[in-house]
């Protein structure tokens, strides 16, 4: 199993799907274990009934349906399918609305979904889903970008309220892939996933949507320098050290 998960984070985004489905077949009695440890990238789907799209992921889906967060149905209809308290629906029709806001100002564009229920502790867990697709109209597209997606997936726990406090563990992971092609460069491809916890003991003074907007932001943040120091920033020194600009490779130390 731990060679298993190892294998999983070093495979690429696009590729866990495949990897995943061989893992299973290897190790079935683990079947549970990796189907809720292993992130595989978002797939999207259309509400008829609100016109909307939303994002598929483990927490919406029983059987072969997943219930949309705009009407509150599953697609394709099921029969006896768990939902949320209508007071945790009343929060997640609002975590949903805040969300897509929070989506627009970081994202320019994408495509987010908000799912909520209820935890055996007494208290609940909040999903929040972003997936923003480069090869989309309208989403940030550029003339050398092939093919591109940055997935985000934060999923935080909240215990149950004691002397006006709670406490929040938020588990967040970034798939990102992209493949360029420009005639000067050639073709190149840069993928990879990282994931980080973080838990908070925080007042519910301004209520639980407060508190777990801040905690994305922070880590959002965090994420996006790591992945900015580890993958473009050592990709960046590779190719300038096997392929040094030309201003550089030009460059003479003088004569002693």
């Amino acid at each position: 199993m731990e060679a298993a998960m190892g294998l999983m984070r070093r495979i690429h985004p696009k590729q866990s799907e495949t990897a995943l489905s061989a893992l299973l077949s290897l190790l079935p009695h683990h079947s549970s274990d990796l189907l809720s440890q292993v992130d595989q990238p978002l797939q999207v789907l259309f509400d008829t009934d609100c016109g909307k799209e939303f994002i598929l992921c483990e927490y919406n889906r029983d059987a072969d349906s997943y219930r949309s967060p705009w009407s509150n149905k599953y697609q394709p209809p099921l029969e006896d399918a768990p939902y949320p308290s209508s007071e945790l629906r009343k929060l997640e029709i609002e975590a949903n609305d805040v969300f897509a806001v929070y989506r627009d100002q970081y994202y320019e564009g994408g495509i987010s979904s908000v799912y909520m229920w209820e935890d055996e502790n007494e208290g609940f867990v909040a999903c929040f889903l972003i997936k923003k697709d480069g090869l989309k109209p309208g989403q940030g597209r550029r003339s050398s970008l092939q093919e591109g997606a940055w997935d985000a997936i934060h999923v935080i726990e909240v215990g149950p309220e004691e002397e006006g406090m709670a406490h929040y563990c938020l588990t967040s992971t970034v798939m990102l892939y992209l493949t360029t092609k420009d005639e000067s460069s050639g073709s190149f491809n840069l993928s990879g996933s990282i994931r980080r916890q973080m838990n908070m003991d925080l007042t519910v003074a301004e209520g639980h949507l407060c508190n777990m907007g801040r905690m994305i932001e922070e880590m959002e943040g965090k994420l996006r320098n790591s992945l900015d120091q580890v993958y473009f920033g050592k990709t960046r020194e590779m190719v300038c050290t096997l392929r040094p600009p030309s201003e550089i490779a030009q460059m003479r130390l003088p004569d002693s």
